[in-house]
């Protein structure tokens, strides 16, 4: 079967797929024969007839052999044909002109050859996590239709336009807290495998609402790397950031501090405990983990350095790495102490980044490896969009955190940045 060429553009489904279906379901309600695909489709090609024509009467401001109220030097142009594809087959219309070329039809745009809605459904399945080939299959099964891996790579495309806006947008001017963190995938280069870090950053702003600030693809994750996304963030806007909440990774607080000297940073405890049991055997893995939970337990910043002090009196002489992973990383570990009550449980680990990188893992799973960065960074953008459907609410008990927070970093909010939610 001849291969079905799409347009790169996308469409939502049109009124009279609408209304077809509903004289089909009438008629079928009614114990009539359906409905023949070229009668479906000469209908639909009435439907667009008409809005065409009323849309340029519009744009002109008069109808036919109407003058009244004429107010422009412009006038009706004649027709230009073009054949569309839809559903039920190829429609041939005519395409009112004007004489001075400035009208442009909405129904049916300038450049648009395809109406069935059918590039938007590939979107939709390639965003869901599926294959072009799986694509491709599940479109020959439903429509009939021969459709290659690179057709529908090249539908696909048709988001990073808007992949490329969304990364550039402007930001806010200040964001509570930003979680910073780095996934790995597998893509093709130059003929062999490697692996890729997609670097993303989720900022919470001063409404309690998340949003995802950015996601960037580069080679194994560094401090250096982080730090031009750190300036990239603050060349779209960022100006001031409350805290940031990050893994173990060296050279990242050093990092933050070049481009935002006010930040506190938090350390993810999460990390750093894992990073203390690969030093330790698996024997004593039980024992070290129980005397270490009063450490990150404390509720004040005293009795947590008690419980280092008592902590490395235990375990000081046969763990001395374990030790000064904690000691030499302090400042940044507890940062969470001198933190409201509400916001420690959120920011002292990663969580909530982490989550969000299983996420897009779960997305993105079918695809082992991706043919190449741009793929890779499509299908990132598009799982993204499905994650965060579902952030509509706010960060629970958030009135008292920010009033918290404003205390805490005094003179820091402007009134701006409270009229910009």
């Amino acid at each position: 079967m001849e291969e079905f060429n799409m347009p790169r553009r996308n469409h939502n489904p049109t009124v009279f797929d609408k209304a077809a279906e509903l004289i089909v379901e009438q008629l079928k309600a009614e114990g009539k024969p359906a409905v023949p695909q070229e009668i479906l489709g000469e209908m639909c090609r009435t439907i667009l007839s008409k809005v065409l024509e009323t849309e340029r009467d519009q744009h002109l401001g008069y109808e036919r052999y109407s003058r009244e109220g004429k107010t422009t030097s412009n006038s009706r142009n004649g027709y230009s044909t073009k054949t569309v594809k839809s559903q039920y087959g190829p429609i041939e219309l005519a395409v009112p002109r004007d004489r001075e070329g400035t009208f442009t039809p909405e129904v049916v745009k300038k450049n648009q050859v395809d109406i069935s809605g059918l590039d938007d459904k590939i979107i939709g399945m390639y965003s869901s996590g599926m294959t072009d080939r799986d694509i491709s299959n599940h479109i020959r099964e439903l429509y009939g239709i021969e459709m290659s891996a690179q057709t529908i790579s090249e539908i696909t495309d048709t988001v990073i336009p808007e992949l490329k806006e969304w990364q550039n947008r402007q930001l806010l001017r200040m964001y509570a807290y930003i979680y910073m963190d780095a996934a790995y995938f597998h893509v093709r280069e130059n003929g062999s495998i490697v692996k890729k870090a997609n670097y993303s950053a989720i900022g919470v702003n001063l409404f309690g609402q998340r949003e995802v600030l950015g996601m960037w693809v580069g080679d194994a994750e560094s401090a250096s790397y982080w730090g031009r996304i750190l300036n990239s963030l603050k060349a779209r806007g960022v100006e001031d950031v409350f805290l940031f909440a990050v893994d173990g990774l060296k050279g990242l607080p050093e990092a933050i501090k070049a481009v935002y000297p006010q930040a506190k940073i938090q350390r993810c405890i999460v990390h750093q405990l894992r990073n203390c049991f690969k030093l330790i055997p698996w024997k004593d893995r039980r024992a070290v983990a129980n005397d270490m939970k009063p450490i990150y337990n404390a509720t004040t910043r005293e009795a947590a350095e008690l419980a280092l002090d008592k902590f490395e009196e235990q375990w000081g002489n046969r763990y001395p790495k374990v030790i000064s992973s904690w000691r030499d990383n302090w400042v940044e570990l507890s940062t969470y102490y001198d933190l409201p009550t509400e916001l420690r449980k959120l920011i002292y680990t990663t969580n909530a980044i982490e989550a969000y990188n299983r996420g897009l893992r779960k997305y993105t799973k079918a695809r082992c490896i991706f043919p190449n960065q741009l793929g890779l960074e499509k299908a990132l953008y598009l799982a993204m969009k499905n994650i965060t459907k579902k952030w509509t609410g706010r960060v629970g008990n958030w009135t008292t955190i920010l009033n918290e927070l404003m205390l805490y970093f005094p003179d820091r909010v402007l009134p701006e940045d409270l009229e910009a939610l």
